[in-house]
């Protein structure tokens, strides 16, 4: 989101940019956690423009529990991250990227299979983690998809939560977008920068 483009805010949480220059105003990020059947936003972190989603992230973990089903895309997943996820009990449920390798090491009776992952700096590969990995292509969709997705969950079980459900319940992660529109575009009306002249004020105020 925008804030005032003051000395203040410039300097804490710096200008989106590319070739052509800075953008207009400093910019803040926001991540949230969102409960995808009722909009309401149950934790949120903000941040300078440049810090990373991985480690905002980090930030949230502690809401999550148990009863949770956590939906996530591709640019989240870090060993680290989705082992510290994993400690708090919640269940998992993360796109992948095409680049990270997840062997086919069992094959579930619905289709999706168990691999292992390891942590980069585990070059002796001494403490890995058996996760669970779902592939699917969308057919007939009345919008336009990308070729294959490729999930991972930490639900071992596929009769707990099988890959045809799982399936389904990944593309909710979209509901987001959403409480961002409304956030943005709704609530805000024509505002279209925070008012906010310092860091503290745009984060606490």
């Amino acid at each position: 989101m925008d804030v005032a483009d003051e000395v203040a805010n410039a300097e804490f949480f710096g200008y989106p940019g590319n070739s052509q220059g800075n953008g207009a105003f400093p910019q803040l990020r926001i991540l949230a956690l969102v409960e995808c059947g009722t909009h309401a936003v149950v934790a949120a972190s903000m941040a300078p423009f440049l810090k990373s989603e991985q480690a905002m992230a980090a930030q949230l973990l502690e809401r999550l529990a148990p009863d949770m089903l956590v939906l996530a895309d591709r640019n989240f997943y870090g060993f680290k991250l989705w082992q510290k996820a994993c400690t708090t009990g919640a269940r998992m449920l993360w796109r992948m990227k095409a680049s990270q390798r997840l062997p086919r090491e069992q094959i579930l009776s619905d289709g999706s299979y168990l691999s292992t992952v390891f942590d980069r700096e585990d070059r002796a590969r001494r403490k890995p983690q058996i996760v669970r990995v779902i592939e699917y292509t969308l057919n007939n969709s009345a919008t336009p998809v990308q070729d294959s997705y490729r999930l991972m969950t930490n639900i071992l079980d596929p009769d707990a939560a099988p890959a045809l459900e799982l399936a389904a319940l990944y593309h909710e992660r979209w509901e987001i977008e959403s409480v961002f529109d409304e956030l943005k575009t709704h609530l805000r009306g024509n505002s279209t920068v925070l008012r906010s002249k310092t860091p503290d004020l745009v984060q606490h105020g």
